[in-house]
C-alpha cells in the first residue's frame, strides 16, 4: 500500500499555487503573439479583467483590486485607452469621476487570450486521470472563490462572467 502523502497545508499550498502559476504564464505565453492583438503587458491584462467584472468602476475601484496607486493606474487606463480597448465615461453619479468599461476591441481581446490559454491548459488537462481533475476542479473552483473575495468582487451567479457554467 502506497504511503499517505502529508495533508496540505496553507504554505504547502501556497507553493505549489506558485509553482502552478509560474507553469501557467509559460503556457499562456505560448503563441499569444498570434493573437489580434499580439502579447498584452500583465498588467494590462489584469486591469482588463478587473473592468471586464466591474463594468463602470471607477479609477479608485480598479486602483484597489489592482493593489496599485492612483497615479499608476490612470497612467494604465490612458495606455489602455490608446491601444482601443478601454474607454472613460463621465460618471452619471458623480461630475468628477469617471466610469471605465471595455470597448467591443477589449472584450475581443480578451477573448482571443482566453481561448489561447484554455488550448494550452486543456492539452495539459487531457493527461490526467478524472480523478485528478476532478480535485483540481474542485481546489480551483473554491481558490476562484477565495480570490474574488480577496479582491473585493462579488462571487459569480449561477454563470460566470464567461457564459459558463458554475457548479460548486
Amino acid at each position: 500500500m502506497p504511503p499517505t502523502p502529508p495533508p496540505f497545508d496553507a504554505a504547502r499550498a501556497a507553493h505549489a499555487a506558485g509553482t502552478v502559476a509560474e507553469w501557467l504564464e509559460v503556457l499562456w505565453g505560448r503563441g499569444q503573439d498570434g493573437t489580434t492583438l499580439g502579447s498584452l503587458p500583465p498588467s494590462q491584462l489584469r486591469a482588463l479583467t478587473v473592468i471586464e467584472e466591474r463594468a463602470g468602476a471607477n479609477l479608485r475601484t480598479l486602483s484597489d483590486a489592482l493593489g496599485s496607486r492612483p497615479p499608476a493606474v490612470s497612467r494604465l487606463c490612458d495606455r489602455l485607452e490608446a491601444g482601443g480597448l478601454l474607454e472613460r465615461t463621465p460618471s452619471a453619479t458623480s461630475g468628477r469621476e469617471v466610469e471605465l468599461r471595455l470597448t467591443s476591441r477589449g472584450r475581443t481581446a480578451l477573448h482571443d487570450i482566453r481561448t489561447l490559454r484554455r488550448h494550452e491548459v486543456t492539452a495539459v488537462l487531457h493527461t490526467m486521470s478524472p480523478a485528478q481533475l476532478s480535485a483540481l476542479a474542485e481546489g480551483l473552483e473554491a481558490f476562484q472563490d477565495a480570490a474574488r473575495s480577496r479582491i473585493g468582487l462579488a462571487q459569480p451567479s449561477a454563470t460566470t462572467a464567461h457564459g459558463e457554467a458554475h457548479t460548486a
